[in-house]
């Protein structure tokens, strides 16, 4: 398990001071913790605490991540969530948590360990159980999965193919800069372990979707996301009904899976917070 880090100490401190219930942020492939900074304000301002720890190894700039694409290689999803769990285990306070993409399977994992007073998966991962694959999530996944070597390297889109993943239902000029303030390399091990967490009894990709200390959960899915379609989304959201819990899945309309980073991004953080303060107190 991946050591917390100063600056992720700080922030539980920080946290824990204010008294306040925390919001712990969760990024997915190709994106950093601050592509969260505009998030936390708006959930500040309605008086929680926030967090944004990182993946282990995370760089803490787009620059440095890009000059140093190694540190991200062979992040498996089991490693990133004891991490997160490893953090929120030394919060006062048990938190919410909001997640895109792999970030939002990561929120489910650990909602399905009891660790979430409430969650919301943004574009969320699949896991093991989510069977539909359409086309256009295997397209935004080939640059991983199309070379088996990926497995244990850390893979950078190129802007065609962020463009296609992610920034499909922006303008041309907010892709490219999309694509220069926020993209970085990820990890190719996820992936593969998604790929197959359907043939893969000991997956990590995996959760307890029956989990009765579970939460509330919300899955957020963009209409016009490649890499997340909403068969997925949907899929998971039927995984999760199950669970005693509130379980709650919103379309949200002529977006792309950048809606966390892209122009749209408050009507995305005001979606989340406003199913976050149904259920939890600052």
């Amino acid at each position: 398990m991946a050591d917390i880090t100063e600056y992720e100490s700080d922030q539980i401190k920080a946290a824990n001071k204010t008294g306040k219930t925390p919001v712990v942020f969760i990024h997915g492939l190709w994106l950093l913790p601050s592509s969260w900074d505009r998030w936390r304000p708006v959930f500040e301002q309605a008086g929680y605490t926030t967090l944004i720890p990182g993946w282990p190894d995370d760089p803490n700039t787009v620059d440095e991540a890009n000059a140093h694409p190694e540190v991200f290689a062979k992040k498996s999803v089991g490693q990133v969530a004891d991490h997160f769990e490893d953090v929120i285990g030394r919060l006062t306070k048990k938190p919410a948590i909001v997640g895109h993409s792999f970030g939002g399977l990561l929120t489910q994992i650990l909602a399905g360990r009891g660790l979430s007073a409430a969650s919301v998966a943004i574009d969320p991962a699949p896991f093991r159980g989510v069977l539909p694959l359409p086309i256009s999530a295997l397209k935004s996944s080939s640059p991983v999965l199309g070379n088996p070597a990926n497995h244990g390297r850390a893979v950078p889109l190129t802007y065609e193919q962020f463009r296609y993943a992610f920034a499909n239902a922006v303008t041309e000029d907010e892709a490219k800069e999309l694509y220069n303030t926020f993209a970085v390399p990820a990890a190719g091990l996820p992936l593969f372990q998604a790929a197959t967490a359907n043939l893969n009894p000991w997956t990590e990709a995996k959760v307890k979707t029956k989990a009765a200390d579970r939460g509330p959960l919300l899955i957020l899915d963009g209409e016009k996301d490649h890499t997340v379609p909403w068969a997925i989304a949907n899929a998971s959201y039927k995984r999760q009904k199950r669970n005693p819990g509130v379980t709650e899945i919103a379309k949200v309309s002529d977006r792309g899976h950048s809606l966390t980073i892209d122009h749209g991004w408050r009507g995305v953080a005001d979606t989340s917070l406003a199913f976050v303060q149904r259920f939890v107190k600052p």
